[in-house]
């Protein structure tokens, strides 16, 4: 009696467990979203650095292959995290709705309704078990009764001091106990019998709730069933065709480049087969502008125009207004710092893959296809003197060097960018190497921290002490 409450108690769990479940898809929906979008923010940082760097031709289409794959998955990741939350999460929050109904006292109408169905079938039972309790505690009481008044008449016996009187009504008393033992007896049995009677129909009435709390039982197991193989369909993107697609064309990409072909690319465009422009016979006339080298044509005018200055430290060297004229662009070019570890574990840190975009650096390569290459040889002390630039004659590779000097660390007072393809850029605060000092018309050689060699204002910057 009493015994039903765990398989009342199962109704209450069934709901916790909906609860439970909702709670787990929403947390892996919130995992695809996540990894959705790393994988977005990987893909879109990494395309533009190889973009940007030095590879070529039909590995480069290879190499960027990746970062389509990537930005495919991130899709398809996102439909998995839609599916999760507008089925499979909508599914069951639906379906706990209808099975389970809230009453006003508090619990369910459910559980309320189980255990009054238990309780009414063992009411009549649980009443025929009352009253056999209370004959099997007679009976023990009148055996205990009867025990005692023949003990007492034994004794009795092997008293001399006790009158016929007294001992009759010992007799009496036993004989008496005796009588009540046997009606208590027969009382006894009767009552089990009638439990034992009603035992058939009372187990009949208790397992035909039981069989109700058990289909309702059945009916969240073989939902619970059918929700997890739908959720599983939902996470299995082996089985979608858009999925196999993506590593097909990925794996055609990357079989698509060719050594060969990049090579060839090279050549004709960078190599011996480009198009050249050797110096030919100009016959001099007046009518033309005549051809001034990079310096001359940056010789003063009257004053340095500035624009977009970031001033660092509490005193700002004025620029010299007689060096020479200059426009600085407010749009600098972002320094490029090369010791950032792309690989670096970003659970060490604590921070997001976009923390360390906004924090530390936006380009983790050194390099860009428009990227000057210094050359040691040459007398200029810039660039190859037959780059693009200088082969249209705005140099002669041939002028005289200033003589080098000690290489000197200095420090950015302002952003400059640079107008020409041997000039340098740097931000305000930026240090780099002075390799050679100011010449006459008010620049100097440097060297930026990633290699780049090339020309600034010597007004531009301050030593470092």
């Amino acid at each position: 009696v009493g015994n039903y409450k765990r398989t009342v108690k199962r109704i209450d769990d069934g709901h916790r467990l909906c609860n439970d479940l909702m709670n787990c898809i929403h947390e892996r929906a919130r995992i695809e979203k996540v990894y959705a979008q790393q994988l977005t923010e990987w893909a879109k940082r990494w395309k533009q650095l190889v973009e940007k760097g030095p590879q070529y031709g039909t590995v480069e289409r290879a190499w960027c292959a990746f970062m389509s794959e990537a930005e495919k998955v991130s899709e398809l990741h996102l439909e998995v995290k839609g599916s999760l939350m507008n089925e499979d999460f909508e599914k069951i929050k639906n379906w706990q709705k209808e099975a389970f109904h809230k009453q006003m006292m508090g619990g369910f109408k459910e559980t309320k309704e189980a255990e009054d169905g238990f309780r009414k079938a063992q009411k009549p039972w649980a009443k025929k078990l009352k009253e056999v309790e209370a004959a099997k505690k007679a009976y023990h009481a009148a055996c205990k009764e009867e025990k005692l008044a023949i003990s007492r008449e034994t004794n009795s016996k092997a008293d001399p001091a006790l009158n016929p009187e007294q001992l009759k009504k010992l007799q009496d008393k036993v004989e008496k106990s005796k009588q009540d033992v046997l009606k208590t007896k027969e009382k006894y049995e009767k009552s089990l019998k009638e439990l034992d009677n009603a035992t058939p129909q009372y187990m009949e009435n208790m397992e035909q709730v039981f069989e109700q709390c058990q289909q309702f039982e059945e009916k969240r197991l073989r939902f619970f069933r059918e929700v997890l193989l739908e959720v599983q369909k939902h996470l299995d993107l082996s089985n979608v065709a858009s999925y196999k697609n993506i590593y097909r064309e990925l794996e055609q990409n990357i079989k698509t480049a060719d050594a060969v072909e990049d090579l060839r690319w090279f050549r004709a465009n960078q190599g011996p087969g480009m198009s050249m422009n050797w110096p030919q016979f100009e016959e001099w006339s007046a009518d033309l502008n005549r051809t001034l080298s990079r310096r001359e044509k940056k010789k003063a005018s009257d004053g340095v125009t500035l624009t977009g200055i970031n001033q660092t430290g509490d005193q700002v060297p004025q620029p010299n207004k007689h060096s020479s004229s200059l426009s600085v662009q407010s749009n600098t070019v972002q320094s490029v710092q090369s010791s950032y570890n792309p690989f670096e574990d970003e659970e060490d840190t604590g921070s997001t893959v976009s923390e360390k975009e906004d924090n530390k650096i936006k380009n983790v390569s050194s390099y860009e296809k428009n990227q000057s290459y210094p050359t040691d040889w040459s007398d200029e002390e810039s660039n190859n003197p037959f780059s693009s630039t200088d082969a249209n004659g705005d140099t002669n590779p041939f002028d005289e060097d200033t003589p080098p000097a000690m290489e000197v660390r200095v420090r950015a007072l302002y952003d400059y960018e640079g107008q020409e393809q041997d000039e340098l850029s740097f931000k305000a605060g930026d240090e780099l190497t002075k390799m050679e000092n100011e010449d006459e018309q008010g620049w100097c050689k440097g060297r930026l921290d990633n290699g780049q060699v090339g020309l600034y204002p010597a007004n531009y910057v301050e030593p470092i002490q």
